[in-house]
């Protein structure tokens, strides 16, 4: 069986633990591979050569490390595909979705590599006789990242491409579920020139988790997960003195008024509560109806979703794949077991949904639409993480917002109506971080910074984008004064006139 290893200092790292997981393909339920979790010793020896990288890469020019970054962008795109299929190996979602994935990814890349703007500092002069002020700002040290299964190179390239940039050393604790594409992008980074111990992938658990976040060697942790994780991390880190930012769950509302494009709100709602099999934390999981909308939408999102074709993500006719593990699957299955029990409407099951051949070992699930959703439901509080859109009927539009915002999450949240005043009125009363008008799922571009609001962060900075950079460096104020030559009595070299 294969068996997966670290990346430190610069290279493949043999793991001599007995610790270990199995890799699943979740297409056909078959292990794929192991991956061993980091020894004491190991996680000394990575730690150590990402402080010593750290140093050095910290008082290199930004020129070396632009150049560093744009080639890292071209091998990147050029050898996407291939990357893609690794993604859909382990992860299991299809190739065109693994490949959006890796361009979000690059657009990341590609803000970073403008650094030298990003890094700018002021200056004042003359603030008082002879006095002048300038601000910079430098790298943190060694940040660690602690990444998510759904995303196994998006996220790190948000939390990567930035810090590496800012002249930091970057340790990645990829997901155990689907580790191989971390030590990809490690290869890529160092074919472009990337100093040995600059970016590590240490594989690891819990336990390589809790030393990081004690370990005086690390000066800041990102990460991005489910919400008690994340602020267990955030309170853990932040006590041991780090800077943290740990972006949690999400409950992304969609909320349609009267006046929608109905083609249009059923074609998003399908695309961001399906796509991915709805392993996204922007996946819309709720459509909030206003007024009789459900009556016309539910119809249209329901005769749609009878032609998604589900299946391994290796064919390309396929447009959702299997979930991540047969526990998740059955996590997600129970969900709509509830509905039904507290009173919900099943309108599709998805648990119905059968699959031959290899694929009925896989980690597949159907897609699923439930009706009548109120608050207190199981199928409503929860971040269920899978392939189940909820729809909430309610009579007005003061309504529907009093709803939504009564939620603990507040990551995204989508408007779909015609009216430009509606949704003005909906931007400014929503609180949530990230909003969409007429756009399902509102994730900003990369010269934005994205995260969430209430239990969907801890922490004040979000994540990549302006907020990246600041998080990933420390500034320092400098004031200056400097002799005038004229007038001082310390000999300076310059000619005098008797």
């Amino acid at each position: 069986m294969k068996r997966l290893t670290h990346w430190i200092n610069g290279a493949h790292y043999e793991s001599v633990s007995t610790n270990t997981a199995p890799v699943y393909n979740p297409a056909t339920g078959d292990v794929a591979a192991e991956v061993p979790f980091a020894t004491a010793e190991e996680y000394a020896t990575a730690v150590a050569s990402a402080r010593t990288a750290a140093a050095m890469w910290g008082q290199s020019s930004m020129s070396r490390r632009t150049e560093v970054l744009f080639t890292f962008r071209h091998l990147l795109n050029a050898r996407r595909d291939e990357l893609a299929s690794i993604i859909t190996a382990e992860h299991g979602k299809v190739h065109a979705d693994a490949l959006g994935e890796i361009s979000r990814g690059l657009e990341n890349v590609e803000y970073a590599c403008g650094l030298g703007t990003h890094l700018q500092g002021a200056f004042s002069s003359q603030v008082s006789t002879g006095v002048d002020v300038h601000s910079l700002r430098q790298p943190v040290g060694v940040v660690a990242g602690i990444t998510p299964f759904n995303f196994p190179v998006m996220v790190p390239l948000w939390m990567t491409a930035n810090a590496i940039a800012c002249g930091n050393a970057f340790i990645l604790k990829p997901s155990e579920k689907d580790p191989s594409a971390a030590l990809f992008l490690a290869e890529l980074l160092a074919e472009a020139g990337l100093p040995a111990g600059v970016f590590t992938v240490l594989q690891g658990d819990a336990a390589t988790v809790g030393a990081i976040l004690e370990d005086p060697a690390i000066d800041a942790v990102s990460f991005v997960g489910s919400t008690p994780i994340a602020k267990s991390i955030y309170e853990r880190g932040t006590k041991a003195g780090k800077r943290v930012q740990a972006l949690g769950g999400a409950k992304n509302h969609m909320l349609v008024l009267p006046d929608a494009d109905l083609g249009v709100a059923a074609d998003s709602a399908v695309s961001a509560a399906y796509g991915s099999a709805g392993e996204r934390c922007m996946a819309v999981s709720v459509v909030v109806a206003v007024g009789d909308v459900a009556d016309r939408l539910i119809p249209e999102i329901a005769q749609r979703m009878q032609t998604l074709a589900i299946g391994p993500g290796t064919d390309p006719a396929n447009e959702m794949g299997p979930l991540i593990t047969r526990e998740h699957r059955d996590r997600v299955a129970s969900y709509v077991a509830s509905a039904t029990e507290q009173g919900a409407t099943v309108v599709v099951d998805g648990r119905e949904h059968s699959f031959e051949g290899s694929a009925a070992n896989g980690f597949f699930i159907g897609v699923s639409l439930i009706d009548n959703v109120k608050p207190g439901m199981s199928c409503y509080e929860d971040e269920i993480f899978g392939p189940v859109l909820g729809v909430i009927r309610v009579d007005t539009y003061d309504e529907a917002v009093a709803l939504i915002n009564a939620n603990t999450f507040g990551n995204g949240v989508a408007i779909f109506t015609r009216d430009g005043g509606a949704a003005r009125r909906f931007t400014n009363e929503v609180t949530c971080g990230m909003v969409g008008v007429n756009v399902p799922i509102p994730v900003p571009v990369a010269s934005f910074s994205f995260g969430g609001w209430k239990d969907s962060l801890f922490g004040d900075a979000h994540m990549y984008g302006p907020e990246g950079v600041n998080f990933y460096t420390r500034g320092k104020v400098v004031t200056t004064r400097w002799p005038d030559p004229a007038t001082s009595e310390v000999d300076l070299g310059f000619p005098k006139t008797r």
